[in-house]
């Protein structure tokens, strides 16, 4: 399969406390409420993101998140906040992600604001949710490609996208 994981997107990193935020915004050519869909739907999810929910993530409350990165690993989560199609905020593991979906024109912005450990790990971070953002985008269109996580994010230029992050970010 040839894919193009496409331009790096617009990104920032900051500390706040002992944690780090990651930033990162593409502009989507499709409604909020399509995007909202892709974000929410345990069905959609599975097609692009590097896990599935036991639900829909539309509404607040627990949650499990399945891995689908070959390990099956099950993480418990919880949906803080759930504005459709406006802002998505959820736990994973010990990290915070914030979906913010602004309306640009016929499209969206979306921007995902990601909490981690360390600065390393929010490369890492930028790195996949930019390959898995780029299928997500392919899904809408119309032409999956099913997820690149894992191991196989590695064969479709992971690496260097976690160097061009790591650069911008420098």
């Amino acid at each position: 399969m040839t894919f193009d994981p496409g331009p790096l997107a617009d990104v920032a990193m900051t500390r706040d406390g002992e944690r780090w935020t990651l930033e990162l915004a593409r502009e989507l050519r499709f409604a909020p409420d399509r995007v909202w869909a892709v974000l929410t739907d345990p069905a959609r999810l599975r097609e692009w993101a590097p896990y599935t929910a036991d639900r829909d993530l539309g509404s607040t409350g627990d949650v499990t998140l399945t891995m689908l990165d070959g390990q099956s690993a099950d993480l418990p989560a919880t949906v803080r906040r759930a504005d459709a199609p406006k802002v998505l905020e959820y736990t994973w593991g010990g990290d915070q992600l914030r979906w913010q979906l602004d309306p640009a024109g016929a499209g969206t912005r979306l921007t995902l604001r990601h909490s981690v450990a360390d600065r390393g790990t929010g490369l890492d971070v930028a790195a996949g949710w930019h390959l898995c953002l780029a299928v997500a985008e392919r899904l809408l269109d119309g032409d999956p490609v099913g997820p690149i996580v894992g191991a196989a994010a590695l064969d479709h230029g992971w690496t260097e996208l976690r160097d061009a992050y790591e650069a911008r970010l420098a």
